[in-house]
């Protein structure tokens, strides 16, 4: 069984370097290379204790892999790394225009539901997910060049209104192929 340090941090883990900006296809490869010496299946030979040594390892590198690979999560991870709350159970103030930006993006996702308009729905997706994809950018800039956490963190919060707004997209997806 490996020699296994649970005070790394999921980073340290991996081997990678504290940054949003990862290699994705690294990320993968240090996944599986870990899985393999960790995967319970490996210590089924063991004693109880090892078992769940090995279990409790395999539980955490399968944790922080979830973690790192999304790019929402990662950046919370990270901030949280450098003690700062992204509050997005508390801190609702957002820019009135990126608010009415999503109120109108809402509307349009139960219209799309409402008219049974698959293509409304794509249309709406692709825009989200480019606008998405611009402001984890932008989060990459904030947290890994200029360290300004507290930008990232409202940048944080903004994907997270996204990422809700994704899974709306997805439930309407499901309501229109009911």
């Amino acid at each position: 069984m490996m020699s296994f340090d649970f005070q790394q941090n999921h980073f340290q883990l991996f081997g990678l370097a504290q940054t949003f900006a990862l290699d994705a296809g690294q990320l993968d490869q240090q996944f599986r290379t870990l899985q393999t010496q960790v995967h319970p299946d490996k210590s089924a030979h063991l004693s109880d204790a090892e078992q769940r040594m090995a279990m409790q390892q395999s539980t955490r590198v399968n944790e922080a892999y979830q973690a790192l690979r999304n790019p929402l999560k990662r950046a919370r991870y990270l901030l949280t790394l450098q003690g700062v709350d992204t509050q997005e159970e508390t801190n609702t103030a957002m820019p009135i225009d990126f608010l009415m930006a999503q109120m109108e993006r809402r509307e349009a996702v139960a219209e799309a539901q409402q008219a049974k308009d698959a293509d409304k729905l794509d249309a709406l997706q692709a825009e989200m997910r480019r606008e998405t994809r611009a402001l984890e950018h932008v989060l990459a800039d904030k947290i890994d060049s200029e360290k300004n956490y507290v930008a990232a963190a409202e940048l944080v919060r903004k994907l997270r209104f996204m990422e809700k707004l994704a899974e709306e997209i997805h439930s309407a997806y499901d309501a229109i192929d009911s």
